[in-house]
């Protein structure tokens, strides 16, 4: 390991009890190469804007070992590429907010980044750590489901991309194997004129966990007709899903204010809606259908 360029540091349970007893070790390396060395020899809790480790572990100890990417300037930024775009895993959501470079393509991920925590989480929160904390309720995973996103994931000895789909298995459970970094998420350029949407339903506008959110891409042709879409849902089922009969239904059809109109009940059945503080599963699957109704009503209008 190149400990010339690691930050390093160490957290204390008590420190009138156990002054000289460190019971973590934090690292903040200085390039990738450094920090998959790092993880090649040690298991860490990698460490992006923290905006949810941190919040999950208020009146705890600080017990693990924490690899703090925050120093990669490398792995920051949105990048135009021949046939997609890359976000880096450093990238935060007012990144997103702020830039002016991309296309309608991603009008759902920046409204999703609009209503993601307050200004100060989105200073800090990143895309891909949204991804890899693998909450059933997180914003960014809809819009980046829509969009087709691939994940790209570094080891010190292998580089793997995966599909958002194959990414994350459960709440809180992705694919994300010891040793590997999140790097980028990629997101292919679409054949034709494409166009984003994103709606979330809460008890408020802002600050709030979802009842349902739903986000959108469609490609149209140059009459105006649906060629291409991709519909995802979150925080009704462990992860978010897409609905590939829905995605089928939209296909052919005239691009305008009336496109919800194709959305029916026997679309949502990927769908497992559950009752908790925030809502019933029938409320769910009632509140899901309006959305998808007005996300492709506004989508339409606007494509």
């Amino acid at each position: 390991m190149r400990e010339a360029s690691l930050a390093t540091g160490r957290y204390y349970a008590d420190r009138k009890s156990s002054p000289r007893t460190p019971v973590s070790q934090y690292l903040r390396p200085a390039d990738l190469p450094t920090a998959l060395d790092a993880l090649r020899s040690h298991s860490y809790v990698v460490l992006a804007g923290g905006t949810d480790h941190y919040p999950a572990r208020v009146g705890k100890p600080l017990t693990d070992d924490v690899l703090d990417l925050s120093a990669l300037v490398e792995l920051r930024g949105i990048t135009e590429h021949p046939d997609h775009w890359r976000i880096g895993a450093m990238t935060t959501w007012t990144d997103v907010l702020e830039a002016t470079h991309l296309p309608p393509l991603f009008n759902g991920l920046r409204l999703a980044a609009r209503e993601i925590g307050g200004v100060q989480i989105q200073n800090a929160g990143t895309l891909c750590g949204n991804l890899c904390n693998a909450s059933p309720a997180a914003d960014g995973v809809p819009p980046l489901l829509a969009l087709g996103a691939r994940v790209k994931l570094r080891s010190a000895t292998a580089t793997l991309t995966l599909a958002l789909e194959d990414f994350i298995l459960g709440p809180r459970r992705t694919a994300l194997q010891a040793g590997q970094i999140m790097t980028a998420i990629l997101v292919p350029k679409p054949a034709r004129a494409a166009a984003g949407h994103f709606l979330k339903l809460g008890a408020r506008r802002y600050l709030v966990v979802s009842i349902a959110m739903a986000s959108a891409v469609i490609e149209t042709s140059n009459t105006g007709i649906v060629t291409a879409a991709r519909v995802a849902v979150g925080s009704c089922s462990p992860v978010a899903r897409r609905l590939p009969a829905l995605e089928a239904s939209l296909l052919s059809c005239p691009a305008n204010a009336q496109l919800g109109a194709v959305v029916a009940a026997s679309h949502l059945t990927p769908l497992a809606p559950i009752d908790d503080v925030r809502a019933s599963r029938e409320y769910r699957r009632d509140a899901t259908l309006t959305l998808l109704r007005r996300l492709l009503n506004e989508l339409g209008a606007r494509a």
